[in-house]
């Protein structure tokens, strides 16, 4: 995908330059109720063997689960630094910006 695209601003209502970025994702919050981090300092989740609502997996069929996540890519126009979410985000192992 290339760094630099030509796309409607509808901020400056008109087509204007704007940048590519992926979205980062950011870092777990550890404050969430139930958090794994949470839960070791009460002493579960630690050890060997079944910890309960810990123990299973995200994606619970083990064949369909999915090897790609979808892409959060932002547009910044480069005349009024506004940006903009993708609407749809399409699967990608890697999103490569040239």
């Amino acid at each position: 995908m290339p760094k630099k695209l030509n796309r409607y601003c509808s901020h400056c209502k008109k087509k204007t330059e704007q940048k590519v970025k992926q979205q980062s994702t950011g870092r777990p919050s550890t404050m969430k109720r139930g958090s794994k981090v949470r839960a070791m300092l009460r002493g579960l989740n630690r050890g060997i063997g079944n910890q309960g609502r810990f123990s299973r997996m995200k994606n619970q069929a083990k064949g369909n689960r999915k090897t790609t996540k979808k892409t959060a890519i932002v547009y910044t126009c480069t005349v009024c630094k506004k940006g903009k979410d993708q609407k749809k985000g399409k699967r990608t192992s890697k999103l490569v910006l040239e």
